[in-house]
């Protein structure tokens, strides 16, 4: 594949951040000055430029529109105290972002514009980055395809963005969460594995059904006999049984392959924890939970970080935790790092 990279750069007259505070600032609500956008033609990348955060002109008969041919990563940039600012393992965002590429039957985003065009469009807007406790820039990258044209096939063309957002915590409070039964998420031989629109928008009707029973999201189970667990909406999950983290295992391709989990898996070893990614079932977590041995539940993603869950119910049986030991701990070992306050002695972190 061939690839002309030459970033043209047109900054912002005057910043929209004169006019906005960076304190508890919400989830992808607000988006920083500048943006990259990326053309995929005649199988080269082009048109590669950094220009003010604007709208989009779009044919109606877009091809991502009606096909669902989508995909996305989430990735965060955090501000040392001494104002350096550092990308959290944007290499394995990366790589991940190719692979859905790849089961979506799209083309690959090189190095360079992926990366390097990344890490030019946050040093343009690292002002945006907030210097607070819990708060980040997240990063959104995407490509969708363009082919303007009715027809059920993979698409000619692409447009590959990266948008930058501010943000505060993602869930300030431990969550409740639901054990779906009737709903799939994803399937042996599906696209869960891949971070693709549909898998997002497939998922709202369980988690609309769950919230008007009082729970913030949906744990998924597998598709025939909705026991054995995978993962929580927007993040994995980690159950601490006794003395050992157990992670549903990516094996199956039902579930995305978050680099936060991957994080924290490592940190978990490193605090002596036996961590096991392997099949889980409802039934053993149960079970666990009424011998005593179910210490802490919690979720693991870029949006979400380190996310405690308070109850875990499954059909008419609530788990209930009023307490979390692993969680905070990890966390807290996680945000050392990503805050500049430990060594990152993992090499997690990329300088811009």
């Amino acid at each position: 594949m061939e690839t002309t990279v030459d970033f043209n750069v047109t900054k912002v007259e005057r910043s929209k951040l004169n006019d906005l505070s960076l304190e508890n600032i919400p989830f992808g609500k607000f988006f920083t000055d500048h943006m990259l956008e990326a053309d995929y033609e005649n199988g080269e990348w082009k048109n590669v430029e950094i220009k003010p955060y604007q709208p989009l002109l779009l044919e109606p008969s877009l091809a991502a529109l009606h096909y669902g041919q989508s995909i996305f990563e989430g990735i965060k940039a955090y501000k040392f105290e001494n104002g350096d600012a550092f990308i959290f393992r944007p290499y394995d965002n990366w790589k991940r972002f190719n692979k859905s590429a790849e089961r979506m039957c799209m083309p690959e985003v090189p190095e360079e514009i992926f990366i390097d065009g990344m890490k030019q469009l946050i040093e343009l807007d690292k002002n945006w980055i907030p210097a607070k406790a819990e708060h980040s820039l997240y990063i959104r990258p995407f490509m969708f395809a363009t082919d303007p044209v009715l027809g059920v096939k993979p698409s000619l063309t692409y447009k590959f963005l990266i948008l930058l957002s501010p943000t505060g915590p993602y869930y300030a409070e431990p969550m409740k969460i639901y054990v779906e039964e009737k709903y799939t998420r994803a399937a042996p031989g599906g696209v869960g594995f891949s971070k693709n629109a549909g898998n997002y928008g497939g998922s709202m009707m369980a988690a609309k059904e769950a919230q008007k029973l009082g729970y913030d999201q949906v744990l998924w189970t597998d598709a025939f006999e909705h026991k054995w667990l995978q993962e929580v909406g927007m993040m994995n999950v980690v159950f601490v049984i006794n003395n050992t983290a157990v992670t549903p295992s990516l094996d199956e391709g039902t579930i995305l392959e978050g680099v936060t989990r991957a994080s924290v898996l490592t940190l978990l070893e490193e605090m002596g924890l036996q961590v096991e990614e392997r099949k889980i079932n409802i039934d053993e977590v149960i079970e666990a939970y009424k011998k005593g041995s179910l210490k802490e539940v919690f979720g693991t993603g870029t949006a979400a970080t380190i996310a405690p869950i308070k109850e875990l119910r499954y059909k008419d049986f609530a788990m209930k935790f009023d307490a979390w030991t692993v969680a905070p701990k990890v966390k807290g070992q996680l945000n050392n790092i990503r805050y500049g306050r430990s060594d990152d002695r993992f090499n997690w972190l990329e300088r811009i």
